[in-house]
């Protein structure tokens, strides 16, 4: 396996092993309280990272099998446009913005383990594509943001933008798990 998808897994095993002892022995009132009006609760930030794994996996996986059967082979190191670097950078540095989308009802204490699973069996797929993604020319294989389909991006930048959203917003729980008025 090349070694930018090695770091890849590398980085997604970080992730993993960070992400359950931020919900660790909590209940429905803590999973779902927020540090205030305007920012997320926990619930709302796995929320988010479930629906992003649902809506970009299925393009990724789509953009591999694409790129196996056009045959667009290669072995790296790859260098990536100035934009896909930056917004890589981005995804890891900005601040979280708060969307509609990701308000909703609180989630039950039974909502707390389907998310806490789906969020490891996201993150299985994840681990999947980067594997069968090796051998592949991770810059030239591209496909649209899931997100704004005006914007097209390589794979390789798509694994990375991936795990530095997965960090910020796993950031943005412990931030709310450590905040000094946190239900205990």
């Amino acid at each position: 396996m090349n070694a930018e998808l090695e770091g890849y897994l590398d980085q997604l095993l970080s992730i993993r092993q960070s992400a359950p002892g931020l919900v660790a022995g909590l209940r429905s009132a803590a999973f779902n309280w927020k540090p205030a009006p305007a920012r997320w609760s926990l619930a709302q930030c796995f929320r988010h990272l479930n629906e992003t794994a649902r809506n970009s996996l299925p393009v990724l996986e789509t953009a591999i099998i694409d790129a196996h059967a056009h045959n667009l082979k290669g072995d790296g190191p790859f260098a990536y446009p100035l934009l896909e670097r930056l917004f890589v950078w981005g995804m890891e540095n900005r601040p979280p913005i708060p969307r509609e989308g990701s308000k909703g009802r609180p989630a039950h204490a039974r909502g707390l383990y389907r998310r806490r699973h789906d969020k490891m069996a996201y993150q299985d797929r994840l681990a999947e594509l980067i594997t069968a993604a090796d051998g592949l020319d991770l810059r030239r294989t591209r496909h649209k943001s899931p997100a704004i389909p005006l914007f097209t991006y390589s794979l390789g930048t798509s694994f990375a933008a991936t795990l530095a959203h997965e960090r910020r917003h796993l950031w943005q729980a412990r931030q709310v798990r450590t905040a000094p008025s946190f239900p205990a």
